[in-house]
């Protein structure tokens, strides 16, 4: 998708199941071995009562359909800002929302609403990016 098919308030929605797997491999690839995301009886003495995923584990969820799907390949991402509003479980399954906020011909920059929402249709992550995008 090129910079000049992209109009404000477009939306995309790709999902992405979060696995167990996931989290061992993302621990391995950050150094982060949290017990909390790792060890079940550790993080069941804790707030969260039980594991919960890494969240830039489902953050990066957000790079990988930047990059790949919308706005797509030849995408630079230039800014993001993440807040994390409720834990993600293994299992959980995550909608990454992504929406057309503002364009700028000038700079082809481009400003998206980054939404990551669970199956109960909950926000998980809540945040903006920038990215630029020539062709």
């Amino acid at each position: 998708m090129g910079f000049d098919d992209l109009y404000v308030g477009q939306e995309y929605t790709r999902e992405f199941p979060v696995t167990e797997e996931m989290g061992r491999a993302f621990a391995q690839i950050s150094q982060d071995f949290n017990l909390l995301h790792l060890d079940e009886d550790y993080a069941k003495q804790t707030m969260f009562q039980g594991r919960i995923a890494h969240g830039m584990l489902v953050a990066s969820f957000i790079s990988g359909v930047l990059g790949n799907d919308f706005p797509g390949v030849g995408t630079v991402y230039l800014e993001q800002n993440l807040k994390f509003v409720r834990p993600v479980r293994y299992g959980d399954v995550i909608s990454v929302i992504i929406q057309v906020m503002d364009k700028d011909v000038v700079t082809n920059r481009i400003k998206l609403s980054t939404i990551c929402r669970n199956e109960a249709g909950k926000n998980v992550i809540e945040g903006m990016a920038e990215v630029m995008k020539k062709e």
